[in-house]
């Protein structure tokens, strides 16, 4: 069976009720997009109801972030059943921000990510190295202990879309090469085949992150480990929608 092409749009800390009409009411409500591509988009954690109330029901919403409690004494944090009594059925865990300046270990991201799974939550974790590690030559090493840490949770992997990151590539205006992210995601289903199983390695979608925008996205989209995108600050923008619509 084919993967379906996913194309998620990451908001990180931006965004207010102005965007939420112009982009997602008046502009991704009213586009013609791909009916092959699902889409989601993961606004701020105080918009999250708001968004999922204004998007079409084609378009998917997601959190950026959740606690692996169900519900206790944990200040500022979000559970599962919360997401899921405001209608969200994703989360992003595990995004290198998340990592880097929250401190967020591969185990962790690894407990979060099976408990998001176990309590009905769809779950984008994300792997990637940072530039140092690649001029190293460690750049799979990284990614390897970022997996492992997941599959040593996690046991089903139906609900889970894998997010190739580059550190170095995120905000920066670099961008992997299409070849560079193919070589990377093709590694990555090998790792799922030889570590997880030969059907997990073949039905999981790899989507690729890292400054992809309107003019890159149609020939990444062309490499046969490249099932989507995982979009930063061009998810905020009209030209989304090009983004959603690369393959046609």
């Amino acid at each position: 069976m084919a993967r379906k092409f996913f194309v998620g749009g990451n908001w990180k800390m931006n965004g207010n009720t102005a965007l939420i009409k112009s982009l997602v009411a008046e502009t991704l409500n009213t586009a013609k997009l791909d009916e092959t591509v699902e889409v989601v988009i993961a606004p701020p954690a105080v918009y999250l109801e708001k968004t999922r109330a204004t998007a079409n029901k084609n378009i998917g919403v997601a959190a950026q972030n959740v606690y692996y409690k169900k519900s206790g004494a944990y200040t500022g944090e979000i559970s599962p059943e919360i997401l899921k009594d405001v209608n969200v059925d994703w989360v992003i865990l595990g995004h290198s921000e998340r990592r880097e300046y929250f401190k967020e270990s591969n185990e962790f991201v690894g407990e979060k990510t099976a408990f998001a799974l176990e309590n009905g939550l769809k779950v984008i974790p994300c792997v990637g190295e940072k530039l140092e590690h690649r001029e190293a030559g460690k750049t799979m090493d990284i990614i390897f202990a970022q997996l492992k840490a997941i599959a040593d949770n996690v046991k089903d992997w139906t609900n889970i879309v894998i997010a190739y990151e580059p550190v170095w590539a995120i905000g920066t205006g670099k961008v992997a090469t299409p070849q560079q992210a193919q070589e990377v995601h093709e590694q990555i289903r090998k790792w799922l085949a030889d570590n997880v199983s030969a059907e997990v390695a073949e039905n999981t979608r790899i989507i690729y992150g890292g400054s992809v925008n309107a003019s890159n996205a149609g020939e990444l989209s062309k490499e046969k480990d490249i099932d989507g995108f995982l979009v930063g600050g061009a998810s905020l923008k009209p030209d989304f929608v090009n983004i959603i619509n690369a393959r046609l």
